[in-house]
């Protein structure tokens, strides 16, 4: 079985767009909150005029589309990923510019000096990291005195909870790493950063086309046990749990914000 924080899982994972997008179209089609999760977290950003800002696991870069007024405000901006595959989707989907520079980075290992970014952020990954303490020591080593570290994350009580529950008998279990929740986040933060603020973020799906939810299913690293089942069966399942038409499936999200100092 795949690890959400074995190295080499993660790469296979993420080589290349697919899985990631096929969760995030999920999100985009049926999530209750309309203001949207990315829109949520770059709202938080606090990016100003000639700073320098570093994004680790960028994914497919779409969270900085639209916010082309942002990345203009950077001095320099550091796009990256742990995959390269990734870092070419980012480049495809955000363009060329004399102050974005594209970069296959780990965390825990950034080839920065000291000092060098305003901010620094890393959304939805350090639940992937091996040595996550590593990987704070090195973001606190790159960001200036009063930076600003932006991390989201999710809670424990989120969708995969969620699914277990409902297709527990066909041996789907809630396999996520729990390191790095909403619940116990900012203890780790607090290690390495002065001031951790949680800003949580409100949202569900509400699935009306079961098709979308399974194909999310199977983008999933940790629902191998499902591979033998037939697809009708799974949607069986689920149309079990509907109201109305409408599959009513919990998320918790959430965004920390840290202080170097």
């Amino acid at each position: 079985m795949e690890t959400i924080n074995n190295a080499k899982d993660v790469k296979n994972q993420y080589a290349t767009s697919g899985n990631l997008n096929t969760r995030i179209s999920i999100h985009d089609k049926y999530s209750t909150n309309k203001q949207g999760f990315s829109n949520f977290i770059v709202s938080n950003y606090k990016i100003e005029e000639g700073m320098k800002v570093l994004e680790l696991g960028c994914g497919t870069g779409s969270m900085w589309k639209g916010h082309e007024d942002l990345i203009k405000k950077c001095l320099k901006i550091v796009l990256s990923d742990f995959s390269e595959g990734m870092v070419d989707t980012i480049r495809d989907n955000i363009g060329e510019a004399d102050n974005i520079e594209y970069k296959a980075i780990d965390i825990q290992n950034i080839p920065y000096e000291d000092d060098t970014f305003d901010i620094v952020i890393a959304n939805m990954m350090l639940y992937h990291v091996p040595d996550r303490n590593k990987g704070l020591s090195e973001v606190k080593r790159v960001l200036k005195n009063g930076g600003l570290f932006y991390s989201a994350t999710y809670g424990e009580h989120g969708i995969i909870e969620y699914l277990s529950k409902v297709l527990g008998k066909y041996g789907v279990e809630d396999t996520v790493d729990k390191s790095f929740t909403l619940q116990n986040g900012g203890e780790t933060l607090s290690k390495f950063f002065g001031e951790v603020t949680k800003v949580n973020y409100e949202d569900s799906l509400a699935v009306t086309n079961l098709d979308d939810i399974v194909d999310y299913i199977y983008s999933l690293s940790n629902m191998t046990s499902l591979e033998s089942i037939p697809r009708d069966e799974i949607k069986d399942a689920l149309a079990k749990h509907m109201k109305d038409g409408i599959l009513n499936v919990p998320k918790e999200y959430g965004l920390f914000i840290s202080v170097s100092i």
